[in-house]
């Protein structure tokens, strides 16, 4: 063999192995799903992502920011969350033991307590894009639709891992026994639970209701962490006032975080926060004017002066209504989240449903 055909025959398997090597480091580098069993250097700034049409009018895009430490939320509910992200971020290694990661969650509680915030908390945590879920666009009263479009919804999230929140759940969740209800909203549970059991474990679902003792039986099931999210307690209210604080250079506020947990004991996590946002804007455009202190005290005087809501949502979350002031009373306080006390033993409303319903959580 000549030494000019040797020389052509190097020269071809040195570019073969060439072309092999960079097919295999750029293989190495584009994962089949990304962001499935390890998480992003970049955890808390997902990015929003543009949605195809068909799924971009059915859906929220909404921007994930809150991270988990951002929340004032019970020390066990914390704990289970944390648990929760863990599975998801090692679930190469339940994989490799024939194991998924849980990836369905069910927060239960009054309004205005952090379920929506919570979500939005787990899609920045996982560097996950959150999609709130639009019924105005999903239901619809032709036959079949809604369940086309759907499974348009679940084979976009099946391709591209995805935080699902649907907010008020209840409003498509209903028993499908109760006579009242239409015909298509009965279809549409069916066909969402059909799509929950075949989505896979990289996507989550998240669902939130004040009203759990009006959903389906069946979908209790699917859901495999069930958290009860109350109002804030005495000692979460004192740390959202020292933070506060912080927040403000540990300035002088004319009042102690004792006396800000005993005014704003039995309120939602939302009338905290808007109150500390008031002083804040107050601050802010004062220019200076007046004091953080003055500040916050115009802020508590008009608390004070504000008209009452007549009507108290008990713990039970809608089984009955009370006509009596929603006024915090010491028994109130020792309930941890504003209802009303009774002889009987309380009971956790997703255990109450779920009793309700025959059905053990």
């Amino acid at each position: 063999m000549s030494t000019s055909v040797k020389g052509d025959r190097q020269a071809l398997k040195r570019t073969m192995e060439a072309i092999l090597a960079a097919s295999q480091k750029k293989a190495a580098k584009q994962p089949e799903l990304p962001g499935l069993d390890v998480l992003p250097q970049s955890a808390g700034n997902s990015t929003t992502k543009v949605l195809p049409e068909r799924i971009a009018e059915m859906v929220y895009n909404v921007p994930a920011k809150r991270r988990l430490a951002d929340l004032f939320l019970q020390s066990d509910i914390v704990e289970e969350v944390n648990e929760f992200i863990y599975e998801y971020s090692h679930s190469a290694l339940l994989r490799a033991n024939s194991l998924e990661p849980r990836h369905t969650l069910l927060l239960v509680g009054p309004p205005g307590n952090g379920k929506t915030s919570l979500a939005e908390a787990l899609a920045t945590e996982l560097s996950l894009p959150l999609l709130s879920i639009r019924y105005d666009a999903i239901v619809d009263s032709f036959l079949g639709e809604t369940s086309n479009r759907l499974r348009k919804l679940i084979d976009y999230a099946t391709l591209n891992p995805c935080v699902l929140f649907f907010d008020e759940f209840d409003a498509v969740g209903k028993e499908r026994s109760d006579a009242q209800e239409t015909g298509e909203i009965k279809r549409v549970v069916s066909s969402l639970l059909v799509q929950m059991d075949h989505l896979p474990s990289h996507t989550l679902i998240v669902c939130a209701t004040n009203h759990p003792e009006l959903l389906d039986r069946a979908v209790w099931r699917r859901f495999e962490v069930k958290l009860e999210i109350t109002r804030p307690d005495r000692s979460q209210l004192k740390q959202w006032f020292t933070r506060f604080g912080k927040s403000l250079n540990d300035v002088e506020l004319g009042v102690t975080p004792d006396e800000f947990a005993e005014c704003m004991d039995g309120e939602n996590m939302s009338e905290v926060e808007a109150f500390t946002l008031d002083v804040k804007r107050k601050i802010i455009l004062s220019k200076g004017r007046i004091t953080p202190a003055e500040a916050v005290g115009h802020v508590l005087t008009r608390l004070k002066k504000r008209p009452s809501n007549n009507v108290t949502l008990l713990r039970d979350h809608g089984d009955q209504l009370s006509d009596h002031t929603a006024k915090p009373s010491a028994k109130r306080r020792a309930s941890n989240n504003g209802a009303k006390t009774s002889a009987t033993p309380k009971q956790n409303p997703v255990r109450k449903a779920a009793a309700a319903l025959g059905k053990k959580v």
